[in-house]
C-alpha cells in the first residue's frame, strides 16, 4: 500500500500527545489549553478536571463548536456537572477522555471539517 501525506491546508493537528504535554503542528504546550483547527487558546488556566466550571466553559463555547473533546490527563476525568451542563443545554455534544484519545479524535474530526474544539488539561509541575 502507498501512503501519501495530504497537507493539511493550514488546519492545526496534534502531532504527538503525553498525559503532560503536547505538541500542536510544531509547537510544544506543558500547561492547559484549548484548541480549534484555526486557533489555540494559551491562557485556559485548569490544573484538573474537578476544577472545571462553567466559567472554564466560556473560552470554549466563544468558539462555536458543534462538540467539545475534554482531554484529562492520562486517565478520563469526569468533570462536575455544571460543567457539562454548560454545553448539554446547548446543545452541544461533549465528549471526555483521557488527552491521547482526544488528540486523535480531534485529529479526526477536524480532517473531516467538523466544527471540533478540544480542551486539554495539563497538570502543572
Amino acid at each position: 500500500m502507498q501512503l501519501v501525506e495530504q497537507a493539511r491546508g493550514g488546519q492545526l493537528f496534534v502531532r504527538r500527545c503525553a498525559a503532560d504535554r503536547i505538541v500542536v503542528v510544531d509547537r510544544e504546550f506543558d500547561a492547559s489549553f484549548v484548541l480549534a483547527v484555526d486557533r489555540v487558546i494559551e491562557s485556559w488556566p485548569v490544573a484538573s478536571a474537578a476544577a472545571l466550571g462553567a466559567a472554564e466553559a466560556a473560552p470554549l463555547l466563544a468558539l462555536d463548536p458543534e462538540v467539545v473533546l475534554l482531554g484529562t490527563g492520562g486517565r478520563q476525568a469526569f468533570p462536575p456537572a455544571a460543567f457539562m451542563a454548560a454545553f448539554l443545554t446547548r446543545g452541544i455534544g461533549i465528549e471526555v477522555m483521557d488527552n491521547a484519545a482526544a488528540a486523535r479524535t480531534f485529529n479526526v474530526l477536524g480532517a473531516e471539517g467538523r466544527r471540533v474544539v478540544a480542551a486539554f488539561v495539563l497538570s502543572v509541575a
